[in-house]
């Protein structure tokens, strides 16, 4: 039986206790929408690449501070 793994994320922490800002401010900032970033949040969205690199310069962390890749229970 394989291994699953999934993309979790700390969006969130980041976005309220780094910049504390909304998120509309940061799918602005990004050039996505609200939408994205709350089912990015809720880890029901795996961002593309080029996402991914907007948000954490956006947010001012690296990729491997803002994403993390964790085996399924």
């Amino acid at each position: 039986m394989k291994n699953k793994f999934v993309l979790k994320n700390n969006i969130r922490r980041v976005r309220r206790g780094t910049l504390d800002i909304t998120q509309k401010e940061l799918a602005d900032k990004v050039g996505c929408t609200r939408q994205t970033i709350v089912a990015l949040e809720k880890n029901k969205y795996n961002p593309s690449l080029i996402l991914s690199l907007r948000i954490t310069s956006v947010l001012g962390v690296s990729v491997e501070e803002l994403f993390k890749l964790v085996e399924s229970e």
